[in-house]
């Protein structure tokens, strides 16, 4: 973060509440020229500080609304079985999220699913065929209370 100037940092602070903005509105609220504008956007891109530019979808009106979390613990700790794990769940279009985790559990996994008839064949067919699994953990979502990918800067 040390080469980013508060105009960056307003800059990233704008496009994380909508990325559809144009260089020019982007320009007249941080009070330049579209040109450096571009470029700093540019930058900001090629040093990996925006990593994509996205629409968020909503997953009920999707008929994929229903959440869980499924906490996934490793037959055993090896590289081998930890990079299968992870090249086999990023192949799973159900899965929406994967992280690494610490604690009881190996990996998180954010499923997006219709219903849980759907969660049902997902952990049957889907988690079942992926052989490094020793054990899951499903947790539910009743309600979301707050989805956020701003992040505080």
């Amino acid at each position: 973060m040390e080469h980013l100037d508060l105009t960056d940092l307003k800059l990233l602070r704008i496009l994380q509440n909508n990325s559809k903005l144009t260089i020019k509105e982007l320009a007249k609220e941080v009070n330049l020229s579209p040109s450096p504008v571009f470029e700093r956007i540019k930058r900001l891109e090629q040093e990996g500080y925006i990593k994509k530019y996205i629409a968020l979808l909503d997953a009920d009106k999707l008929n994929k609304g229903f959440t869980v979390f499924c906490q996934i613990k490793l037959k055993q700790h090896d590289r081998i079985l930890g990079n299968t794990f992870v090249e086999d769940v990023s192949l799973i279009d159900e899965v929406t999220e994967c992280y690494n985790i610490s604690g009881d559990f190996d990996f998180l996994l954010k499923v997006q699913v219709r219903d849980m008839k759907h969660y049902q064949d997902f952990v049957f067919n889907k988690l079942g065929g992926v052989h490094s699994i020793g054990s899951t953990h499903s947790t539910f979502v009743m309600a979301e209370i707050k989805n956020s990918y701003v992040i505080d800067i």
